[in-house]
């Protein structure tokens, strides 16, 4: 709404208000709705995603984030909103390497693939997480998802260590079958040496006996 002050011919201001829209005023107010449809947009597609996704603004703040993140780290929506992420689940989320990922490398790059991050947390024990972000400059938010690799490094971990038993198996196996190579060639030599003696022995008594 506009609001116009009108001086008459007698002197006396006159304020007078107008519903027609000042152009600056109304450009403002079709891009903060714009901003709230593409949020609201994005709220419903992180809900549609299977992974963890936090909504973050420009000041690290949570505006949102799917149920598969307060599923998966056991935290309340009313708890999470509107806080710093570092200040999610007692500080849980205090992590040296999101810093440098959220403060330092995003606003460079715009884009994070694969961060993988080790953490200890309170109330679900180790977490071996992959971060993807996007810096989303159009909405001014940033888009943070997480996959939880967990168990498929338990399992990579344990299939590294049979492989590597079954090595250490083989290699002991294959200096005892060398052992037992080396005893057989050792025997056959002594073998082969008697038999060579005895061959000599006889030809010895056949000459005595003529």
């Amino acid at each position: 709404m506009a609001i116009f002050f009108i001086i008459n011919n007698f002197g006396t201001i006159k304020i007078v208000k107008s519903n027609l829209y000042n152009p600056m005023e109304k450009d403002k107010l079709k891009l903060d709705e714009d901003k709230k449809m593409a949020l609201f947009y994005l709220k419903t597609f992180a809900d549609t995603i299977r992974e963890p996704i936090l909504i973050l603004d420009p000041d690290l703040r949570v505006v949102g984030g799917n149920s598969v993140f307060y599923n998966l780290f056991l935290v309340k929506k009313s708890e999470t909103e509107n806080k710093l992420v570092y200040e999610l689940g007692n500080r849980q989320w205090d992590i040296p390497e999101l810093r440098t990922l959220l403060e330092k490398v995003l606003p460079e790059k715009k884009f994070i693939n694969d961060f993988e991050v080790t953490h200890e947390f309170p109330s679900i024990g180790l977490k071996v997480m992959l971060l993807n972000a996007r810096q989303l400059d159009h909405v001014n938010q940033i888009l943070l998802a997480f996959e939880d690799v967990t168990l498929k490094r338990t399992i990579e971990a344990r299939l590294a260590k049979y492989t590597k038993d079954i090595e250490k198996g083989i290699l002991e196996k294959t200096k005892e079958l060398k052992c037992r190579v080396d005893e057989l060639e050792n025997l056959n030599k002594i073998m082969v040496g008697r038999e060579l003696k005895m061959l000599e022995m006889k030809e010895e008594l056949e000459q005595l006996k003529k």
